[in-house]
């Protein structure tokens, strides 16, 4: 298991930075015993961590947890509200426009084991994501038909919460994320596997932002990214442009 990397913590909440390719709960589809953030938490805490919203496996970056049922009911709300702001970075395949917002709704991602009861016909629901671009880079690299290839990076904030949201909105644009396996582009993936050694998704929760449920205060919490996607963004020209 990897060390908590904690960002805040206090009576009520405890916020992490979590690696890409830890799960947040243990899984069905994982091997027993594979390790996990809540689990960490529960050692950590000598208690239970109370969960308040989720981050994929392959996504890094902030996660809050109530430290008592309380206020994580009270957090819950504020996200079923859409009272936090979520703030997340990532990279895309080509140059995207400087800025937009992306109104499509998305159907409900059913898994075949896990949603087997659950009804497969439902409709799409809303989902909005912010975003907008903050560089570019051109790389001699090349994909398919072209001697080069042009990547974004993205700052997006989503103002709703469904599964897979950026990633799925992104590619809806056709710009899908690097480094994403379901939704991305196999030839980009690929190259940047054989050019850089690139063995996770390029998604990261930068920032959460919300008035504390307990004392009403201002929160603003910050994950900076890891040593290696800030070594790869700095080749790109990127510094500056996000938390380190």
């Amino acid at each position: 298991m990897c060390e908590l990397d904690i960002l805040f913590e206090d009576d009520n909440l405890i916020a992490v930075n979590k690696p890409s390719g830890l799960l947040v709960h243990p899984s069905w589809i994982a091997p027993r015993g594979t390790p996990n953030l809540t689990s960490m938490l529960k050692e950590y805490l000598q208690g239970t961590a109370y969960t308040i919203h989720r981050l994929d496996r392959p996504t890094s970056g902030v996660i809050v947890f109530g430290k008592n049922k309380e206020t994580a009911q009270k957090m819950n709300q504020k996200f079923a509200d859409r009272e936090v702001q979520k703030t997340y970075l990532c990279m895309t395949r080509g140059y995207t426009p400087e800025g937009d917002v992306i109104d499509y709704a998305l159907k409900e991602k059913l898994d075949k084991l896990a949603d087997k009861m659950s009804n497969p016909d439902k409709p799409a629901q809303e989902a909005v994501s912010e975003y907008r671009r903050l560089g570019t880079v051109e790389l001699p690299m090349a994909v398919g038909r072209y001697d080069v290839s042009r990547y974004s990076l993205v700052e997006v904030k989503p103002k709703t919460g469904r599964k897979h949201q950026i990633r799925r909105h992104m590619k809806h644009i056709s710009h899908p994320l690097i480094g994403d396996t379901k939704h991305g582009d196999g030839r980009h993936n690929k190259a940047f596997r054989d050019h850089f050694d690139l063995d996770r998704l390029l998604l990261m929760a930068i920032e959460l932002s919300f008035r504390h449920p307990e004392n009403g205060e201002l929160l603003t919490i910050k994950a900076p990214v890891d040593a290696y996607v800030d070594q790869l963004f700095s080749q790109f020209g990127w510094s500056g442009s996000y938390p380190v």
